[in-house]
């Protein structure tokens, strides 16, 4: 981080209550084995996709650090700290195979249970995967 100088780390404390709650009781399935969960954030002003370029690339050389000290099998992603590089949702219909490339890692096993949920409660997808 202090050679990178610009990206941002914040962790947010796992255990307690969290690991009692089943990992299928809510959506939400990263608790039990989870000490922290860690946002990697980059912010800049410079326009342009070479600066934009730039900072995302020193985000992902951050979080290719940290790959020895994180989840693995699948690497994990909590949604409300979207990852670019799982694939993204683009607010239309999309394929299961599409959204399977982000959603697992997101929700785990919990992915196809809301799939079926999403299919019954909104069987014209109006705001997709």
């Amino acid at each position: 981080m202090i050679e990178l100088e610009v990206p941002i780390m914040g962790f947010n404390p796992y255990g307690g209550k969290m690991k009692q709650i089943s990992a299928t009781a809510t959506p939400f399935p990263h608790r039990a084995g989870n000490l922290w969960k860690i946002q990697y954030q980059i912010n800049w002003t410079e326009e342009g996709s070479e600066a934009e370029n730039q900072h995302l690339e020193m985000a992902r050389q951050l979080y290719e650090y940290m790959t020895p000290f994180v989840s693995r099998n699948p690497r994990a992603a909590f949604l409300n700290y979207k990852d670019l590089d799982l694939g993204i949702n683009h607010h239309g219909k999309a394929s299961y195979m599409e959204a399977c490339a982000y959603g697992i890692k997101y929700f785990k096993d919990n992915f196809n249970r809301l799939v079926q949920i999403k299919t019954k409660v909104d069987p014209g997808d109006s705001v997709g995967l």
